[in-house]
C-alpha cells in the first residue's frame, strides 16, 4: 500500500550555482546548436547578462529528492516539465527546494508507485525563476 503521508514533505533549500562551463557542456550533450548556450558576447548582444541555459537545463542540479528512498535499480524517470518565469542564466545563484506533491500506485505487470516532485528555483532576492515537475517511477 502507498504511504500518502509523504505528501507535503519538502527538502532543505540548496543553493545552486550555474557556471558557463556548465551550460557549455550540457548543451553539448543535448546537441543543441544555439549560440545563446556557447558565446557569451552573442548572448550579450541579445540583452542577456552571460550564456543562456537551455530550457532542461535544472535536470543537472544534484538535488535531494523529498521522502523518497528508492532503489535505484527499480527507478525510472517517468516525465519532466518546466515553466519559467525568466530565462535561466549563467552567473545565476539559485536557492532550489522540492516538494513530494502526490504519490499513488498503477498496476502493470507489476504494481508501480508513480511520485510526482515539484521543485522551485529562486534567485536571490527569492523571486522565482523556475518550477518543475518531475515523474519518478518506482517498479
Amino acid at each position: 500500500m502507498v504511504d500518502t503521508s509523504l505528501i507535503g514533505i519538502k527538502t532543505d533549500w540548496t543553493k545552486v550555482e550555474v557556471e558557463k562551463g556548465a551550460v557549455r557542456k550540457f548543451a553539448d550533450a543535448i546537441g543543441a546548436n544555439n549560440p545563446l548556450y556557447y558565446d557569451e558576447e552573442y548572448a550579450r548582444e541579445k540583452g542577456y547578462r552571460s550564456l543562456v541555459c537551455p530550457t532542461t537545463f535544472p535536470a543537472t542540479f544534484h538535488l535531494p529528492k523529498p521522502g523518497m528512498n528508492l532503489e535505484l535499480t527499480r527507478t525510472l524517470h517517468g516525465e519532466q516539465e518546466y515553466d519559467y518565469e525568466r530565462p535561466l542564466v549563467a552567473g545565476d545563484i539559485l536557492m532550489c527546494r522540492s516538494e513530494l506533491v502526490d504519490v499513488f500506485e498503477r498496476q502493470g505487470k507489476e504494481l508501480m508507485t508513480f511520485y510526482i516532485i515539484e521543485t522551485r528555483g529562486e534567485d536571490e532576492n527569492g523571486q522565482l525563476v523556475y518550477k518543475s515537475r518531475a515523474t519518478i517511477i518506482h517498479r
